[in-house]
């Protein structure tokens, strides 16, 4: 006789079939009396969890969850992989659009939110698929790996989203803080950006900031090649570009006697004689430099620079000493070659006190990896040391900055070198031509820098030869090329 099931087909066995289809599909519907198995089912839902992110869900649980949380996953790869498609093949249009200036901030908020908003994501699917492993059902030992693992890469995948959503929300924020005035964006001069760098001491005891570091950055518009010139703070009887200074001053800067409000003739006095000694702050001179981002001290350090040199210096960049270490820290610190035994500490040494009784530390000769803290001492000693000497240990310092600034670099302390430039740099730059400029970087950074110094012996500090400085700050620019010899 012919077996009748139990829901009227002959040899049909349902709840037999149903079983059959159970054991064909033990992700979802597990045999949990065998705990190896299900150690085996766990392993492969936390991996898949967390490779793909969704996954888990779709195989073993909430499959409406899982879809949702496998959307945000491809699309954000989709995200991905064309950003660095666009940065592959058309970098300039992916960085003039992320660092425009409206558009750009809006974006970045937008990747902010998506970010941290896929982060709480990724860790709520990494709970429930920890939830859907059921580790009562495995055993001891596979139960605690399983445990441990799903912990780890839900700190590991939490703690990435949070770590790139605050990066892109300090790249906004210090582009809004760095960039939120800035000057016209104008073309090069003569083949060339010309970028006056400033670096100012304002400590407690200082009558007023003063300009300590004054030079000038030269970067061709095409090959990205960079100069540096080096103008010493106390040059006097320099004359400045046409301009308001020029009209005050036609026969060169000169210094100005008063017990309230005085000063010397040196470039670094010019804040005083065009900004801190005027009745109106030196809006007079130079009405619009608020507004674009810059002061009247800075305009006439400007004018005054052009004046020296001979070219055109549309843009300024600030940087405060006093945040200077926290700029070389946030880099990881610079390494520089020391040639001569310089101490840490300042006041006692210009009472002549030997430097033995009031150093707080020493820089020993040799390749140093300096910390913000050493390097600034590195750049302030006059210990032994003539102002000369300090500005090529200033300029030293500069190029051991700038080539610090390697992708891997920026990419893995980012926050705290957003933070620090924030914190420490002003600047006129526009933020439109940042993309531009971030090009010229690149391009600079695979060629060795120019410096130029206007000291002994290329300049009499007393009797400044002007018309020679600016013949040979354009012969430096402006190479003759050379003329090949006719072969025979």
């Amino acid at each position: 006789m012919t077996a009748v099931g139990a829901y009227g087909a002959p040899g049909l066995v349902r709840p037999s079939t149903g079983r059959a289809l159970i054991e064909q599909r033990p992700i979802r519907h597990p045999e949990a009396g065998s705990p190896a198995m299900m150690g085996r089912r766990g392993w492969w839902l936390v991996i898949l969890g967390w490779l793909i992110p969704g996954s888990a869900q779709v195989l073993a649980g909430n499959r409406r969850l899982g879809r949702f949380g496998l959307g945000a996953t491809l699309w954000l790869w989709a995200i991905g992989i064309l950003l660095v498609l666009g940065l592959l093949l058309w970098r300039p249009g992916v960085t003039s659009v992320v660092l425009a200036p409206v558009i750009g901030p809006i974006l970045l908020t937008i990747a902010q939110v998506a970010l941290a908003g896929y982060g709480v994501l990724w860790i709520i699917l990494g709970i429930d698929t920890l939830r859907l492993v059921r580790l009562v059902k495995t055993r001891g030992g596979t139960r605690i790996g399983i445990a441990v693992l799903s912990i780890v890469l839900m700190v590991v995948s939490g703690g990435t989203a949070a770590y790139a959503s605050t990066s892109v929300g300090a790249a906004r924020d210090a582009l809004g803080s760095i960039f939120g005035q800035s000057g016209p964006s104008v073309p090069p001069s003569d083949g060339y950006y010309n970028i006056l760098l400033l670096g100012a001491d304002s400590g407690d005891g200082r009558d007023s900031m003063r300009f300590d570091s004054i030079s000038v950055l030269s970067i061709n518009a095409d090959t990205g090649a960079t100069t540096i010139t080096g103008i010493p703070r106390d040059m006097r009887g320099f004359p400045f570009s046409p301009g308001p200074m020029q009209d005050l001053y036609p026969d060169g800067f000169e210094g100005h006697g008063d017990p309230a409000c005085g000063w010397d003739g040196g470039v670094n006095q010019l804040r005083n004689a065009a900004e801190n000694c005027r009745d109106d702050q030196g809006i007079g001179l130079y009405p619009d430099a608020a507004a674009q981002g810059s002061a009247p001290g800075i305009e006439a350090t400007k004018d005054a620079a052009e004046g020296i040199l001979g070219i055109d210096i549309p843009y300024y960049v600030f940087i405060d000493m006093h945040g200077f270490a926290a700029l070389i820290d946030a880099l990881g610190g610079v390494e520089i070659e020391v040639t001569e035994r310089l101490p840490k500490g300042g006041g006692p040494a210009y009472e002549g006190q030997p430097a033995e009784e009031w150093a707080i530390g020493w820089i020993e000769p040799g390749v140093q990896r300096m910390d913000g803290d050493t390097a600034q001492w590195y750049a302030r000693s006059r210990y032994t040391t003539s102002d000369w000497d300090r500005m090529q240990r200033q300029r030293q310092l500069q190029q051991a900055i700038l080539a610090q600034f390697t992708p891997s670099t920026v990419l893995t302390r980012f926050q705290d070198v957003a933070q620090a430039g924030a914190a420490i740099v002003e600047t006129d730059l526009p933020q439109s031509m940042l993309s531009y400029f971030s090009e010229l970087a690149l391009k600079a950074k695979e060629q060795p820098v120019t410096t130029i110094e206007l000291i002994p012996p290329l300049v009499d500090p007393e009797e400044p030869d002007f018309t020679a400085i600016r013949e040979h700050v354009n012969d430096t620019l402006h190479p003759t090329p050379e003329t090949a010899e006719p072969t025979e």
